[in-house]
């Protein structure tokens, strides 16, 4: 899968985590590592999105309920 739409993202409290966007329409998170690089997240639930801006550890909760279930890309971005 692919897309290309940067999404407007929102802050987040996280040691891994930069910022995340959520498009509800197309069911994709995506993603800004604090390294600069930036994922999407395909087919993922308006409740798992939810529950990710609602976790004590944003990172932890990416890992261990949306990376081993969600088909996702890298995206090429010249931020750092």
């Amino acid at each position: 899968m692919h897309y290309r739409k940067y999404l407007p993202r929102v802050r987040v409290q996280s040691s891994a985590l930069r910022s995340v966007g959520y498009d509800e329409h197309e069911w994709v998170l995506q993603v800004r590592f604090n390294n600069g690089k930036l994922y999407n997240y395909f087919r993922v639930p308006p409740l798992e999105h939810d529950a990710l801006m609602r976790a004590a550890s944003k990172g932890e909760y990416l890992n261990l309920q949306i990376k081993p279930y969600y088909e996702f890309e890298e995206l090429e971005t010249a931020e750092a």
